[in-house]
């Protein structure tokens, strides 16, 4: 492959997980990256740490990129990425914010920025079809990252695909043919 890394850009239910899955059954050399988390709520998928450790490795330049959100701080550490490239794995970082892609671009990395969008109505379907009891503070965060995101944001990145269009399964298909380097939007 030809990129460090894939970052997959979207706001809640747009897809992330499930074209994370989809690209790991494709290529076991896809990783899930396990942000650092420090605060309540949901624990699965993340690095729990604690406020103190997080503040050390800040102090020591760490910290790639964090944001709060959900009464939690998350963040991406260069440690946690160097291990998964270490182990020969492609990470995959699950974004919500723009800033959070340009804190990760850099001279020595390459990524492949991928915009995974749906409606905020399937947004909502996902979400109660899915058990979500903070359906609200979900609608709140799409809505932050349809804001974010901007009129003009889808042509930011490498690949923008709407996941209420495309199976999981496709779009994946699509986002390795471009980590591969061999995806040709004209065509």
């Amino acid at each position: 492959m030809t990129n460090t890394g894939v970052i997959l850009y979207g706001p809640p239910a747009s897809g992330k997980d499930t074209v994370t899955e989809a690209l790991s059954a494709l290529d076991g050399r896809y990783a899930y990256f396990h942000k650092l988390k420090v605060g309540a709520g949901r624990t699965a998928g993340y690095r729990l740490t604690t406020a103190e450790e997080l503040d050390d490795l800040r102090e020591r330049g760490q910290v790639l990129y964090e944001f709060s959100r959900y009464e939690a701080t998350y963040a991406v550490d260069a440690p946690g990425l160097a291990e998964v490239g270490q182990a020969g794995r492609v990470p995959i970082v699950h974004m919500g914010q723009l800033a959070g892609i340009a804190a990760l671009q850099g001279p020595h990395t390459r990524w492949l920025d991928v915009l995974l969008w749906c409606s905020r109505e399937t947004t909502e379907k996902r979400l109660s079809a899915r058990g979500s009891t903070d359906i609200h503070r979900r609608l709140t965060a799409w809505d932050e990252t349809a804001l974010d995101l901007g009129a003009d944001g889808r042509e930011r990145f490498t690949l923008s695909i709407r996941t209420d269009a495309l199976s999981a399964s496709t779009v994946a298909q699509v986002i390795h043919a471009a980590a591969q380097g061999t995806f040709n939007p004209d065509h």
